[in-house]
């Protein structure tokens, strides 16, 4: 991990982007341990799920930074493969392609474009966030618990699965899911908060529904609010921190 700048924000976090090997991401550490050293007590950290583009995504990234470190919380992100910079797949373009063309004609997305759209993002995804995961714990002042929070659906659940130093998640439903992600969900036995905006256009709400049924945890929570797909109210936001509070404190 190479950090490439750093910054004091405002209020006292220090941000500090990073590569990993061509993984582009941002680090977010707590005034409370900024520098970090071998001397701080060590932070838990969250990891910020989002849909791609980082540098678009960047002002609700650091806002749900700066809450984390509100709490005495690390928290960091990385772009995700064909988005932002990074080199985009044919493949994944042709399916994007088609997913646009489906939903201007008003008719169903089908498994087979979820599938090529979706599929390969997470198994090139996941391992990402796993080798960047490495890389954070061990820097100094930055340890556990680890939670995650955000999107791609898909994404975080693969992640709790595979990933056993995740302790809870936040999932924001919103991202088409492929039908194999359904029978993984019933491996995941982490505390889960998922967050569901009603209207969200463009996405199958009983898809969404039928993925919460599915998860496994026995502590597992859906927070259905109206409104389109970034109309996430403050006080869910709120709830939702709250849950990562008691589970990474």
């Amino acid at each position: 991990m190479q950090f490439t700048s750093e910054r004091r924000l405002d209020d006292g976090v220090l941000e500090r982007e990073f590569t990993l090997e061509e993984i582009p991401g941002i680090l977010w550490t707590p005034a409370s341990v900024s520098p970090p050293t071998s001397a701080s007590a060590p932070v838990p950290l969250v990891l910020l799920g989002h849909p791609g583009g980082l540098r678009r995504m960047y002002p609700r990234l650091v806002d749900r930074a700066r809450h984390s470190a509100a709490e005495g919380f690390a928290a960091a992100t990385i772009e995700l493969p064909g988005s932002g910079d990074r080199p985009r797949s044919a493949v994944a373009e042709q399916a994007r392609a088609d997913l646009r063309r489906v939903l201007a004609a008003g008719e169903p997305v089908g498994d087979e474009i979820v599938d090529r759209l979706v599929l390969p993002l997470v198994e090139q995804a996941v391992p990402e966030w796993q080798k960047t995961l490495d890389a954070l714990l061990a820097l100094p002042g930055i340890g556990g618990p680890v939670g995650y929070s955000g999107g791609v659906i898909a994404i975080g659940t693969r992640l709790a699965v595979v990933e056993p130093r995740i302790a809870a998640a936040i999932l924001f439903a919103g991202s088409f899911v492929p039908r194999v992600l359904f029978e993984e969900a019933r491996q995941v036995t982490i505390p889960l908060h998922v967050l569901l905006q009603w209207d969200d256009e463009g996405n199958d709400r009983q898809s969404a529904l039928d993925l919460f049924d599915a998860f496994g945890s026995e502590e597992k929570t859906l927070h259905a609010n109206m409104g389109g797909h970034t109309g996430v109210p403050q006080f869910a936001g709120d709830a939702a921190a709250r849950f990562l509070t008691r589970h990474l404190k």
